[in-house]
């Protein structure tokens, strides 16, 4: 008799989970494996967009370093033109030059200051050469901006004809502060793209210049097809809006044949598959490092080859890098510095209450956008001047988390400058010294009018007395004569020694009446001796902060030169003019004759060093007026005299400004 053995409920259960056991294993690897899977895609992904955002970062420093430099050529050649007579032949030379070694440069015109175009190269390019008003697209905003700034600009990109994209570099050139004229430098951006963009680059991208309305201005590119993987930037220079859009084209996405694939070979080979899944993901990722020790190396050169000292701190002062070359600036490793909050180090004790001010307003970020100087001391107690220039330090998500500071060593500048302004006091000293040398025999004439009187008048009191008839009263008025010539003589011999006293330029207020009244005073003897009225209009004036040295000096030349100036006018004619006027924030000090006149050729170089008209002249006199005007923060010009009778004379006119400097 054969029994069967009834199963249980519970042994029923039991065998079910039993069974379902593998297919659990089976579907849990492969979620563990289409996990993995999806990992690996997604790490790929991020490498894949890390990848692109170092080489568009790489393409966007290469195109700013390209533009940067040839802005630091136009800018020296603006400077040349400024100073330079041969300032056509300079353009011609150096413009050409640069057309040969920047192909990317469609255009270089020269503007003067009424939006004219002066001179082009080529001239057969864009604007077929053309002479007078600006070209279309150089607007006139444009240019009325750069002149407004006073700094090189670029112009928003327009389009040609040829439907061609260009953007223009526009430098402001100075003659006598005042903006002379422009460079304007005109890029084609397709073919700025061309010759920057290398070959292997676009082969994995495609390159756009675009705006933010999505116009599109250049592309390079050696791939077809739509990708939604890309990055974009700022195009900073030439900016206007314009952004770098770097697109990265892929292989065709076969992702869920691929992982088909893999999940049924992963399934068939086991561990095998698994190891070499590993061995592969090892294997990029030793490559992966391999690139980023490569791209640090590549870092770490550049920033040991900086000869400018790099640091930078958090939000709450902390130092978190210093370079190689802010370590040798201040003489302490990078060791002593890191994690060090204030005060520093490197701070000079007797400046740590200016210092620590400072450093609070760059936290504050308030920093002078233009830097600022700044006794720092090295680690052997040697003081030295720092320029610093402080910015702010982002993220890569955008976020402010500290300041970087860029220190450059200005002790040998200071010195230097330090130096010439002790040579320019000398040579001021110097000037003063050849002009009293050219009126000795003048003040020798003057003096010897009063000294010939007391004499005269001695005589004649010695007479009387040894008459014996005469009474006190009687010698009284010539021995007050006698006290009247001695304070004249007196005060010639005074004014003479304090105008060659050797002193220290020093603003205080000052009298400009006085002062003129007192060149006046040495000048009088010789405009009598060339039969020259001098007309003085005065106005009640103000004191103005000035060294009242330095405003004689300036006014006894330009008065000694106005009557040199008329020795071929007829006497009827000469005339020197000298006139104050008060605007509200400066004194207009004017002196004008009606002699000859100046050519415009001479103008031109009329305030050069050594450069002179007259046969014993020096050459430095009015080098040194500009000079001392300059110091007081105004302007020193020449321009013709229109109320000369003769139709020719010369005014010039110099400002001094109200307020303390």
């Amino acid at each position: 008799m054969n029994y069967t053995l009834p199963i249980s409920p519970g042994s029923s259960r039991r065998l079910r989970w039993l069974l379902a056991l593998p297919k659990l294993g089976i579907v849990l690897l492969l979620a563990a494996l289409l996990s993995l899977l999806w990992l690996l895609h997604r790490t790929e992904a991020e490498e894949e967009r890390s990848a692109l955002i170092k080489d568009v970062l790489w393409l966007e420093q290469n195109l700013r370093f390209h533009l940067n430099g040839n802005e630091e050529q136009f800018q020296q050649l603006a400077l040349e033109m400024a100073d330079r007579p041969d300032r056509q032949k300079i353009f011609r030379l150096r413009a050409e030059h640069m057309l040969k070694n920047s192909p990317d440069i469609a255009q270089i015109l020269w503007l003067d200051a009424g939006q004219q175009v002066v001179d082009a190269l080529p001239t057969a390019s864009l604007q077929e050469g053309q002479a007078g008003a600006l070209a279309p697209p150089l607007t006139a905003k444009a240019f009325e901006l750069v002149s407004r700034l006073g700094k090189r600009q670029y112009s928003e990109p327009f389009f040609l004809d040829d439907h061609r994209a260009f953007v223009a570099l526009l430098i402001p050139i100075y003659r006598e502060r005042q903006v002379a004229g422009m460079l304007a430098v005109t890029y084609p951006l397709d073919t700025l793209l061309a010759n920057q963009v290398p070959w292997w680059f676009t082969e994995k991208y495609k390159v756009e210049i675009v705006d933010d309305n999505d116009v599109r201005y250049a592309t390079k590119t050696n791939i077809e097809g739509n990708s939604d993987l890309r990055h974009v930037i700022p195009f900073d220079p030439p900016g206007g809006g314009l952004l770098l859009r770097v697109t990265s084209y892929r292989s065709p996405d076969n992702t869920l044949q691929r992982l088909l694939v893999v999940a049924i070979f992963l399934l068939a080979a086991g561990v095998f598959w698994s190891l070499w899944l590993v061995r592969d993901l090892m294997k990029k990722r030793s490559h992966a490092e391999d690139a980023l020790r490569a791209e640090h190396a590549f870092r770490t050169a550049m920033e040991d080859s900086l000869t400018v000292g790099m640091r930078a701190r958090d939000l709450k002062g902390k130092v978190i890098y210093v370079n190689p070359a802010f370590c040798r600036m201040t003489g302490f490793s990078a060791e002593e510095l890191m994690n060090q909050a204030p005060p520093m180090p490197y701070w000079a004790p007797e400046q740590l209450q200016e210092t620590f001010a400072m450093h609070q307003t760059v936290l504050a970020g308030q920093a002078p956008l233009d830097g600022f100087e700044i006794t720092f001391m090295r680690k052997n107690g040697e003081r030295f001047h720092a320029l610093v220039y402080e910015a702010k330090l982002i993220d890569g998500n955008g976020n402010h988390t500290g300041w970087m500071a860029s220190v450059v060593d200005i002790t040998e500048r200071k010195r230097a400058e330090e130096l010439a302004r002790q040579q320019q006091e000398q040579l001021q000293f110097t000037s003063r010294l050849v002009t009293m040398g050219e009126m000795a025999s003048t003040l020798a004439h003057e003096l010897n009018q009063p000294l010939a009187a007391i004499a005269s008048y001695n005589t004649g009191c010695l007479n009387l007395l040894n008459g014996g008839q005469t009474s006190p009263q009687e010698i009284l008025p010539a021995l007050e004569k006698i006290g009247l010539q001695a304070q004249r003589a007196g005060k010639i011999i005074r004014r003479v020694h304090d105008f060659v006293r050797k002193s220290e330029p020093k603003r205080a207020p000052c009298a400009v009446g006085e002062v003129i009244e007192d060149c006046l005073g040495f000048v009088e003897a010789e405009a009598r001796k060339r039969h020259i009225r001098i007309d003085c209009d005065l106005p009640p004036l103000p004191p103005v902060p000035a060294d009242r040295l330095m405003l004689e000096q300036v006014l006894l030349n330009l008065i000694r030169n106005g009557m040199e100036a008329m020795t071929a006018t007829p006497e009827a004619e000469r005339a020197l003019h000298i006139a104050v006027e008060i605007n509200d924030s400066e004194l207009l000090v004017s002196v004008g004759d009606q002699g000859s006149g100046i050519a415009p050729e001479v103008r031109a170089k009329l305030f050069t060093a050594f450069f002179t008209t007259k046969p014993e002249g020096m050459g430095i006199g009015l080098s040194i007026c500009r000079s001392i005007i300059e110091f007081h923060r105004g302007r020193l010009w020449a321009e013709d005299n229109p109320q000369s009778p003769s139709g020719s004379g010369t005014i010039f006119r110099f400002t001094l400004p109200l307020e303390a400097a």
